[in-house]
């Protein structure tokens, strides 16, 4: 299966979320052995880039869910559990009482 983002083909997993992101992974997950500077230096482009693109975050989840409804629907599949009453219930009954 051929995956076109952009008009670019990509090959690998990687090419497809740095393509649909516009930024290369390594920039927000950083890379094994990276000194204290290049950390430093890549933490500044990540914080520019977020100030340029608001709403990258938002883009990003929404890769995400794409990508995990593609390949992996089952996470999506979850049962809601029943809400136990807590401490802030029984305060309010108390405080009604």
């Amino acid at each position: 299966m051929k995956y076109i983002v952009a008009g670019h083909v990509a090959v690998t997993a990687t090419e497809f979320v740095e393509l649909a992101l516009g930024t290369p992974l390594d920039l927000w997950l950083g890379v094994e052995g990276e000194s204290e500077v290049e950390r430093a230096a890549r933490m500044d482009a990540a914080r520019d880039i977020l100030a340029d693109c608001p709403e990258l975050p938002d883009r990003v989840s929404r890769v995400a869910a794409e990508a995990i409804e593609a390949f992996a629907p089952e996470l999506f599949n979850v049962i809601p559990l029943s809400r136990p009453v807590g401490r802030r219930e029984r305060s309010r009954k108390g405080a009604a009482a």
